[in-house]
């Protein structure tokens, strides 16, 4: 029996690997489609949106299987349960990439002020959240508290870029009445990239039971278990 579930825990920690990477491709994509106002890598990330939620079914068919046949126990089922809301995470943030795409393919812009972008720091908002989903991977991956906790001192940045924004879409506003629609827009895709953070530490804190079994949820602030380094 223990050689049977051992069997089923690397089928489904391979299916989480490649639904982590099919997630991570399509936020990596609808980033960039935002930067350059590519309406066909934008319909891309769209289209690509059925996979991740085939890939999120699957998955949790899989978990159920896993808990009624081999009934695992102590680290085992650990493991399986945070599987289980790492996929439910991993689904939400590919719904979030969709909405980014969804904002390219409706802007009637031809393209972004390239000095907004600049003071929004929308790239760098995107580059951390592909940091924050790689590094969780890694920590999943290598089983280390260390980098699980790291990403929780990393959301940080996108709560303050997504403060500042609202502020630097007003005032762009003042100057630029024309593009109201397309800023208020876009206060959208960066209220999904800070929630997208939130997912991405939801992910790292399951990691942490698994490896630790030590519940962070609703538990204040994860800092006072696992100080950032």
């Amino acid at each position: 029996m223990v050689k049977f579930i051992e069997s089923e825990l690397v089928l489904l920690k391979k299916e989480i690997d490649e639904m982590w990477t099919l997630v991570y491709n399509q936020l990596d994509r609808a980033g960039e489609a935002v930067l350059t106002l590519d309406k066909e890598l934008a319909q891309q990330v769209i289209v690509r949106e059925r996979r991740v939620n085939a890939f999120e079914l699957k998955i949790d068919s899989d978990v159920e299987d896993v808990i009624a046949l081999y009934n695992p126990v102590a680290i085992d089922l650990r493991f399986v349960l945070a599987m289980l809301k790492i996929n439910t995470n991993l689904e939400r943030l590919g719904d979030f990439a969709e909405g980014i795409a969804r904002f390219v393919v409706k802007s009637e812009e031809p393209v972004l002020d390239e000095e907004l972008l600049k003071r929004l720091r929308l790239e760098e908002m995107q580059k951390q959240v592909l940091s924050m989903l790689e590094v969780a991977k890694r920590a999943l991956n290598e089983e280390s508290l260390e980098l699980a906790t790291s990403v929780f001192a990393k959301d940080n940045l996108l709560d303050e870029i997504n403060a500042e924004a609202t502020a630097v879409l007003a005032e762009y506003i003042k100057e630029h009445p024309e593009s109201t629609l397309s800023c208020l827009n876009l206060v959208g895709v960066f209220r999904k990239l800070e929630r997208s953070g939130d997912h991405i530490t939801n992910i790292a804190e399951e990691i942490v039971f698994f490896i630790d079994a030590k519940v962070l949820k609703h538990s204040g602030k994860v800092e006072e278990h696992y100080p950032a380094k």
